[in-house]
């Protein structure tokens, strides 16, 4: 029963995330969080105070940032967890002129603890595993920079472009579907569940 409680307690968690972060309920969002957690994201690393500061920063410039979550798996060794989600993240911005939307699929990879028998997160990270980029306006074509769009990783090189448009730096080597940052990342979960610092 305490583990049914426990995944309950974590899904929540998931959930609140994007419901309470795309609502811009911010007093709420920050009740998702351990007052140390960070937050990775392709334009964006830091405390998730930080990543408040810039969201609400973003929207006033006209960002527009919206997820939808998947199925969810959530593996508990005592007092933490890793959470992986289906996710999609989609942006709507101007690109080259062009009103378009891209949307990029991946996984929310959270770790999760569980302090004064609260769960929280800890950090939050993303695998990225195809994007796309379409026009907003039927028949309208956008003509994108190919040596740009060639610079960010297959898995999220149009979300990446998009962002870089509109004046983010863009991280390069996040975890896609395959390879060594996304061997890393997991590498890094395990090391979590065993008791190992982040």
């Amino acid at each position: 029963m305490s583990d049914i409680k426990d995944r309950s307690e974590i899904r929540d968690l998931i959930e609140n995330w994007v419901l309470w972060r795309d609502g811009r309920m911010w007093d709420r969002f920050r009740t998702v969080w351990h007052a140390d957690g960070h937050m990775w994201a392709t334009w964006f690393q830091g405390s998730f105070e930080d990543f408040i500061k810039v969201s609400q920063e973003g929207f006033a410039k006209g960002v527009r940032i919206n997820h939808m979550l998947g199925g969810t798996t959530i593996e508990i060794k005592g007092k933490r967890a890793i959470a992986q989600t289906k996710l999609s993240i989609a942006q709507r911005a101007k690109v080259e002129g062009v009103l378009c939307d891209v949307t990029c699929w991946g996984r929310a990879y959270d770790f999760v603890e569980k302090r004064k028998g609260q769960w929280g997160i800890v950090l939050r990270r993303h695998t990225y595993e195809k994007d796309r980029i379409d026009p907003v306006e039927p028949g309208a074509k956008v003509k994108l920079d190919a040596k740009l769009l060639a610079q960010f990783p297959e898995g999220y090189r149009h979300l990446a472009y998009l962002q870089t448009r509109i004046g983010y730096t863009i991280k390069d080597e996040l975890p896609g579907i395959e390879g060594p940052a996304l061997d890393e990342l997991y590498a890094q979960g395990a090391a979590w569940l065993k008791g190992k610092k982040l």
